[in-house]
């Protein structure tokens, strides 16, 4: 780690999509686009420089089974420090990771609290399981725990019926819904099928996870109320292996997971045509390891979304959305430097030059 006085950012610093400025400066940890007068230790980097990217879906403290201990929740977050993504949107953890923020070299965490599902309707380990009447307490609490979000499952699979199901009658959702709107919080379901997707967002929704269920029919109602969705492209491209699995004892889930995964690209695509807000998520943590951000953003442009706009997904358009900033006047210097243009091949994104949190050179 470095512990210069000042730090230079010079080549290409990508403030925006089109606002591009030749330099930035770092001085007690936040930017200046000023120079500073009589800098004595300077340490500079050269490249083009980015916001630190965001993974605006991912488990920090959650493993294949349920909470890990502190130290692999600590390998977890380096480990997407390492690939440039420096604010992470927890998307539902049983762990405790409040001692992350003690932490200047570790990325900052926006934090949903723990996910809400119903009973025996999630994987074992992860969720507070709940019926329908607890539900308003229960958003309540995570709405008090978290960072300004909480985190439903919106549908699982029902083993009574063998496939897909929403996980809450209507009249739940919205009393859930307007109860974490009270305290302050958005809220974000889990969905992978189609059935749940109009009662969340007529009752208020504020984000999807996943999508994989949206339709002709539902992405205009999306679109009109501004609902973002999350793909998690990379967590999707599991969907044939899993299919695999419950051939035999579920054979119509596996047979609507594959449709869902055959049509994901398109779904995305017509999302983003529509005006949806499409962001960049992992899902990390859990089955698949930390670090994925560049490829998701990858998997978005395979999908057919511009690379602009896939770039944004996880900088400055993803920012926005969460609330904090990106490579503004007195914001705090995090941000990733890479050897070329990432607007011109986000491929750029899988090997930073540098990455600087909270001023620092950590990488």
């Amino acid at each position: 780690m470095s512990d210069h006085a000042v730090l230079h950012v010079k080549g290409r610093v990508l403030a925006g999509p089109d606002d591009v400025r030749d330099e930035l400066w770092v001085v007690g940890g936040r930017i200046t686009y000023d120079r500073p007068a009589g800098a004595g230790d300077v340490m500079t980097v050269a490249g083009w420089a980015l916001p630190g990217l965001v993974d605006a879906h991912c488990h920090v403290g959650l493993g294949a089974e349920g909470p890990v201990d502190a130290d692999t929740a600590e390998k977890q977050a380096l480990t997407d420090r390492e690939a440039g993504a420096l604010l992470l949107r927890d998307a539902g953890s049983p762990s405790d990771t409040r001692w992350v923020d003690d932490r200047a070299d570790l990325p900052k965490i926006i934090r949903a609290g723990r996910h809400i599902a119903r009973t025996r309707r999630y994987i074992r380990g992860y969720a507070h399981e709940i019926e329908p009447a607890d539900l308003v307490s229960y958003v309540g609490r995570e709405a008090r725990r978290g960072d300004g979000w909480v985190k439903l499952v919106g549908d699982w699979i029902d083993r009574g019926v063998g496939d897909l199901a929403p996980c809450w009658p209507r009249e739940a959702v919205e009393a859930g819904i307007a109860e974490a709107h009270r305290l302050g919080a958005r809220v974000t379901a889990h969905c992978f099928a189609e059935s749940s997707l109009r009662d969340l967002v007529e009752s208020g929704i504020d984000c999807v996870e996943h999508a994989t269920g949206l339709t002709p029919e539902l992405i205009p109602l999306f679109a009109e109320r501004g609902v973002a969705i999350v793909p998690t492209l990379v967590n999707i491209a599991t969907f044939p292996d899993l299919a695999a699995g419950g051939d035999d004892k579920y054979p119509r889930w596996s047979a609507h997971m594959r449709r869902l995964h055959e049509r994901r690209y398109d779904t995305v695509r017509d999302a983003y045509d529509a005006g949806i807000p499409v962001y960049v998520g992992t899902d990390a943590g859990g089955s698949l390891p930390h670090g994925l951000v560049a490829a998701e953003v990858a998997e978005l442009v395979t999908a057919g979304i511009p690379p602009v706009e896939a770039l944004a997904a996880t900088s400055w358009a993803a920012r926005a959305w969460l609330g904090r900033p990106g490579l503004e006047e007195g914001a705090p210097a995090d941000l990733v430097v890479y050897e070329s243009d990432p607007r011109a091949d986000v491929r750029v994104l899988a090997a930073p030059r540098r990455v600087v949190l909270n001023g620092r050179v950590v990488q």
